[in-house]
């Protein structure tokens, strides 16, 4: 077992790590998750003794790694699959290990099977391609046949195959009882292969706890529904009803209803009850990426300011405006005719992102002329 607590590094006057206190336990695959520069690695780097935590400690099977007898047989990583010396053939490398390590040499062609490298053993590593190399990486870690292991973005280069054969094999690994703990940014992956989350963001604890807890504390479930009426009078009549009801509907882009608040056996009695045809009636359930993102999205050091991850977001539903007699629905200029996009995740109440241009036209419009129209026809352009 690897236990963490209050683990703090400092470079600085910058804190990487902040207070860090978790246990990853044996017996299950436990993914460590966080945006780039949220302190991942250095963590790592503690764990196994590279880092000195300037306050706090870390310890594994209740030693700190530095204390461990035969650390090497005890603890397997892989932080840096490139750290190989490139003129050193592959079995070379790994007999190098083993001997430091007192680890017989038959375990270096055992090791070198287990990860499918027993063909190329004898070739230099500078010839490797990405996904060879992580191969080569997680041999080393398994040289020792140690009950803990860390593996930090162990799918990274590797085709379809390989990464299949990793989530495999952390499965089994863990199965056998073993401490494993695993650090990427493939969240489609991590749903696949982890049990347990860990998830850190500027360098503190955001979330410890199983995979479906954490999707379901990070997400908001809600219906999708779309009526056969092209005019929308059908969305209309529907959405007074869900209103009426004690829900909450908010339009999005390609014009379907998003409700919450009323289940879908409800939406189906008050839209036969009143007669209106259902084109589409779904649940919808998130995904383990879109819980991330809206925990982890305060978190983010870096983003563009056309940020895609925004359309990810769940905030809560807000209720449809009314629709005109002509069977259009009457929005705000800022929310574009047909188009609502949730409000941005700063929880600022700014103006919600709109697609490319559509503010302008809808202002214009708002004011009662083509926006569209007057600007491509200005002369003063053409100047």
């Amino acid at each position: 077992m690897i236990e963490a607590v209050g683990l703090t590094k400092r470079f600085g006057a910058k804190t990487a790590v902040d207070q860090l206190s978790f246990q990853v336990r044996p017996g299950l695959v436990t993914g460590f998750l966080g945006p780039n520069g949220s302190g991942k690695s250095t963590t790592m780097r503690m764990i196994l003794g590279l880092d000195q935590p300037t306050s706090g400690h870390v310890t594994i099977n209740g030693h700190p790694f530095r204390e461990l007898p035969h650390a090497q047989r005890n603890v397997g990583a892989l932080l840096d699959a490139k750290a190989v010396h490139g003129g050193r053939r592959a079995r070379t490398h790994l007999l190098a290990l083993a001997q430091l390590s007192g680890i017989p040499e038959k375990r270096v062609d055992e090791v070198l099977g287990v990860v499918g490298l027993q063909d190329v053993a004898r070739q230099r590593t500078k010839g490797f391609s990405l996904g060879m190399g992580q191969r080569l990486g997680i041999a080393a870690a398994l040289l020792g046949d140690p009950k803990v292991l860390l593996f930090d973005e162990p799918v990274n280069g590797l085709d379809p195959e390989g990464i299949l054969w990793v989530r495999n094999l952390m499965k089994q690994l863990a199965s056998e009882g073993r401490t494993v703990f695993v650090s990427s940014h493939l969240m489609s992956e991590m749903a696949l292969t982890a049990d347990h989350l860990i998830v850190i963001g500027r360098g503190r604890l955001l979330a410890d706890m199983g995979v479906q807890e954490f999707i379901a504390h990070n997400s908001a479930g809600f219906a999708r529904v779309r009526t056969a009426d092209d005019t929308a009078r059908d969305a209309h009549t529907l959405t007074e009803l869900l209103i009426a009801e004690g829900g909450r509907v908010l339009q999005e882009p390609d014009g379907a209803l998003r409700v919450t608040g009323v289940d879908l056996p409800r939406i189906s009695d008050l839209a036969h009850g009143a007669g209106v045809r259902l084109w589409e009636l779904s649940p919808h359930k998130a995904s383990l990426e879109e819980a991330y993102m809206r925990m982890t999205h305060s978190s983010v050091e870096y983003t563009s300011t056309d940020d895609p991850r925004a359309e990810l977001f769940e905030p809560d539903p807000l209720a449809l405006p009314a629709w005109e007699d002509d069977g259009a629905a009457a929005l705000p200029a800022e929310t574009a005719a047909g188009f609502y996009a949730p409000p941005p995740p700063d929880g600022t109440g700014a103006r919600p992102f709109l697609m490319p241009g559509s503010a302008a036209d809808l202002a214009a419009a708002a004011a009662g002329h083509d926006a569209s129209s007057s600007t491509r026809n200005d002369p003063e352009d053409n100047r």
